[in-house]
């Protein structure tokens, strides 16, 4: 098993290190400070990124993507850790695999103007009362002569606010779920609040609304009653990249600053960094990123030799978030009062840390999954060379 990394690749990690470095990373604070990226801003960035082929990575070459391999993607998603989620939103897109089901006018309509980022899609699954129990949900879709009229709500929607159209999963029978493409501005449909939350700021996460949403025939995406399998299909991708990568990515900025900070802090007459318990929580730190950046990686080559990699998905969703927790958590004891200081970012990143054990799956169902899995199929699932 060869580790090496080409050098395309590290032409590539390059790339969006320094673009993260020079133009994404000098905007966070005002984020932080305002709460929002103002629209101009946004432009901007989603301007530059594609100008060097930085948008739309996991799409295909024929569509305009990058057509990127999950381990390249993958090898991108950590470094988009090392900046915030808004705007690695805004400059890098959010295209959801799921689209690639689009057929027909279906294409140009919704499937090609997001891979040039024309247009935005967020995905609507969540509901108040179906979070982790995603087949839960009570949002329907009612077939009529002419189409479909969509009922029901939604809530915690990322990037909602900015979105000109989203997947939403609906009923379309007893036991059937199906995803649709409804463009913002339909009849009946309604965008509530945004939720406030404890980090992530600048992401808005917002409540939709369908009173009697009328949608034409078109608006089905694949076939009737695929919804499910499809959104858990594309949102295994999401875990791996915007949970597992990111997560390590975070985790590894987060380590650069305790180390510099370990080596020019001086307590005693000596730097931090000579006290056996700081070297212990650098050397965990270093350990447990590892670790993470290894499943990652397995994962995706998973992927890319058209294996199934659902059930270390669910094991790196697991790891990478706790880790990341684990890590910011010795940031800030490693900093001591001034991490807990607004005036440094290590406060932010221990706020926008804690959501990765939740959001897409919290810990407690992806490891009730992993469970299930070794006692239905035996421990050598998990072995590598199967």
């Amino acid at each position: 098993m060869n580790f090496d990394l080409s050098n395309e690749q590290r032409m590539l990690i390059d790339t969006v290190r320094r673009f993260i470095g020079e133009q994404l990373r000098p905007l966070e604070e005002d984020i932080e400070e305002t709460g929002r990226l103002d629209d101009d801003t946004a432009r901007s960035v989603h301007a530059a990124a594609k100008a060097l082929g930085l948008y739309a990575l996991n799409m295909p070459t024929e569509l305009g993507g990058a057509g990127l391999c999950a381990v390249d993607a993958m090898l991108c998603e950590e470094q988009f850790g090392h900046t915030t989620d808004i705007l690695i939103r805004r400059a890098f897109g959010n295209v959801y695999e799921a689209l690639l089901a689009c057929q027909g006018e279906q294409v140009a309509r919704w499937l090609e103007p997001s891979v040039r980022g024309d247009r935005t899609c967020a995905i609507a699954i969540t509901e108040p009362g179906a979070g982790s129990d995603a087949q839960g949900i009570k949002t329907h879709a009612r077939h009529t002569g002419k189409g479909w009229v969509l009922n029901g709500s939604k809530h915690f929607i990322s990037d909602g606010l900015w979105s000109d159209f989203f997947l939403v999963s609906a009923r379309t029978g007893e036991k059937e779920i199906s995803l649709f493409m409804v463009d913002k501005g339909l009849p009946g449909f309604k965008i509530g609040k945004d939720q406030p939350m404890m980090g992530v700021r600048g992401t808005p996460h917002v409540e939709l609304f369908f009173d009697d949403v009328p949608l034409e025939p078109l608006a089905l995406l694949g076939d009737r009653g695929q919804g499910f399998k499809m959104a858990m299909a594309s949102l295994g991708r999401v875990r791996l990249a915007q949970v597992g990568a990111r997560a390590v990515g975070k985790a590894s900025h987060v380590l650069e600053l305790m180390t510099a900070h370990a080596n020019d802090r001086r307590q005693f007459g000596q730097p931090i960094g000579s006290f056996q318990l700081v070297q212990q929580m650098l050397a965990d730190s270093v350990i447990e990123i590892n670790a993470a950046r290894l499943m990652v990686l397995h994962a995706a080559w998973l992927i890319d030799a058209g294996q199934d990699a659902r059930d270390w998905i669910a094991m790196v969703k697991v790891h990478a978030a706790e880790t990341l927790g684990r890590v910011v958590d010795r940031g800030v004891q490693l900093f001591g009062g001034m991490g807990y200081c607004k005036e440094l970012p290590i406060e932010r990143y221990y706020r926008d840390a804690r959501i990765y054990r939740i959001f897409d799956g919290t810990s407690e169902i992806h490891r009730t999954v992993i469970a299930k899995s070794v006692l239905k199929r035996g421990a050598a699932l998990f072995e590598l060379h199967r």
